[in-house]
C-alpha cells in the first residue's frame, strides 16, 4: 500500500509537475487531520510519512499510537484533503508557469466558445479570448492553432485566469520580436505602433546600429519575415515606417504611401499642415480616413491635409484680402489699429465700406463717429 502511494506520487510529479516532497507534506497534513478526528484535537498528535517507503506513523508526543485499522472515516477524510491539496498545487503550478509570461506570445488551439468568448487550449491549462480582444471579422475554426498575446494573468479562487488578446498593439510588437532577430536583440527599436486590428498597422522602426537597415531587417529577404507576421494576422496590412527625429520627415513617412509636397508645422500646438498633389489626396487620407488616422496615432500630431490647388486658392484669397486691406490703409485717418478693428468688424474692402452706414461703423469698438465720417468721406472720393 505504502509502495503504491510512492508510485502514484512519482507519477503525479512527472505528469502534473507537482514535486513529490510537496505531495508528501500534503499527505502528512491530511493524515494529521484524520488522526485528530479519530483521537480528538490533541496538539501532541503528530504524523510522519517516510519519504522512501511511503509508510506513515501516528505519535502522541514520543509514543507511537498508530492503530492497526486507521478507520474508514479517517481514510476518506485523508483522501478528500489530498485531492483538494493536489488541485490547489496544480493551480499554483499553472500560475507560477504563466505569471512571468504576461506580455509575451503563447500558442494554443481553439477549443470552444462560451458567451462569445473563445476558450483556448494552452496545453496544461485553458486561456480566455474575450470578444473585445478578438479581431473583428476574423473567423476561428475548432482546433485551429494560433498565437495570442498574454494580456493578463489573474489569480482567482477558481485558479489562474489567463486573458488573451489578438487586438492589442503589443501583439504585433511581440510578433516582430520573435520573427525579426534584430528587433529581439534591440539593434532595431520599435518606436511606435498604430493599429486598427484586422485591417492595417503602421509601425515605426529605428536602427541603433549603423550597419543595420531597420526597414530591411523587418521586411526580410524577399519579404519572408513580414509575410510570416501578416500570415499570423490573417492578412492584416502592415506599413513599416522609418522613424526620424526630424518631425517633418517622420510625418511624411507616416503618411506613406502618399507623396507629400510640403509640411508646415506648429510645434507648440503639435499640429501639421500637409500639402499633397491633387491626385494624392485620397491616398493620403486613405479609405474612410484610415491612413491619416493611423498617422495621427503614430506621431501624436494633429494633421490637416490640403491639396496644392486648395493651397494656391487660399494664397490667392489672402493676397486679394491683403491688397484690399492695404488700399483701406491708405485712407485718411486709418492706421493699422483702426484697420484691424474694421477687418474684425467685417469691413475689409471698399465695397463693404461703400455700403456701410455711420451707425454700422460706430458699432465697432474703438472707432469714434468723427473717424467714421472721415473714412466714409474718403471712400466716396476714392470710388
Amino acid at each position: 500500500m505504502a509502495g503504491d502511494i510512492l508510485v502514484i506520487l512519482e507519477q503525479l510529479e512527472r505528469e502534473r509537475g507537482i514535486k513529490k516532497e510537496v505531495l508528501l507534506a500534503t499527505i502528512e497534513a491530511a493524515l494529521l487531520t484524520a488522526a485528530r478526528k479519530r483521537f480528538g484535537q490533541d496538539e501532541n498528535i503528530k504524523v510522519k510519512v517516510d519519504g522512501k517507503t511511503g509508510a506513515f506513523k501516528v505519535f502522541s508526543g514520543r509514543k507511537e499510537i498508530t492503530p492497526k485499522n486507521f478507520g474508514r472515516i479517517a481514510a476518506q477524510t485523508a483522501r478528500q484533503v489530498i485531492i483538494q491539496k493536489i488541485r490547489e498545487a496544480e493551480k499554483e503550478v499553472v500560475y507560477e508557469d504563466f505569471k512571468d509570461k504576461q506580455g509575451s506570445i503563447v500558442t494554443g488551439f481553439i477549443q470552444r466558445e462560451e458567451y462569445k468568448s473563445k476558450i483556448i487550449d494552452l496545453g496544461n491549462t485553458e486561456g480566455i479570448l474575450p470578444f473585445r480582444e478578438q479581431i473583428r471579422g476574423e473567423t476561428y475554426q475548432p482546433r485551429e492553432r494560433l498565437q495570442f498575446y498574454l494580456l493578463e494573468v489573474k489569480k482567482t479562487s477558481k485558479g489562474p485566469q489567463l486573458i488573451l488578446s489578438r487586438t492589442h498593439p503589443n501583439f504585433v510588437r511581440t510578433l516582430f520580436e520573435l520573427e525579426v532577430p534584430e528587433v529581439g536583440d534591440k539593434s532595431v527599436e520599435i518606436k511606435g505602433i498604430a493599429r486598427e486590428p484586422g485591417e492595417r498597422t503602421k509601425i515605426a522602426v529605428y536602427s541603433t546600429q549603423e550597419n543595420v537597415d531597420a526597414v530591411g531587417a523587418c521586411v526580410g529577404v524577399r519579404g519572408n519575415r513580414i509575410k510570416a507576421i501578416v500570415r499570423e494576422l490573417k492578412g492584416e496590412k502592415i506599413d513599416i515606417i522609418r522613424w526620424n527625429e526630424n518631425i517633418n520627415d517622420y510625418l511624411m513617412a507616416a503618411l506613406s504611401p502618399a507623396k507629400i509636397t510640403q509640411v508646415n508645422t506648429s510645434p507648440k500646438e503639435q499640429r501639421a499642415e500637409i500639402i499633397v498633389p491633387d491626385d494624392q489626396l485620397s491616398l493620403a487620407i486613405g479609405k474612410k480616413g484610415q491612413n491619416v488616422r493611423l498617422a495621427v496615432k503614430l506621431t501624436g500630431w494633429r494633421i490637416d491635409i490640403k491639396t496644392e490647388t486648395t493651397l494656391a486658392e487660399e494664397k490667392k484669397t489672402k493676397k486679394e484680402a491683403k491688397k484690399k486691406a492695404e488700399g483701406i490703409l491708405e485712407l485718411p485717418g486709418v492706421g493699422k489699429s483702426t484697420l484691424n478693428r474694421l477687418i474684425q468688424g467685417g469691413f475689409d474692402s471698399f465695397d463693404k465700406l461703400l455700403k456701410a452706414q455711420v451707425e454700422d461703423l460706430t458699432a465697432i469698438p474703438g472707432i469714434g463717429k468723427k473717424t467714421v465720417e472721415k473714412i466714409l468721406e474718403a471712400v466716396k472720393k476714392a470710388d
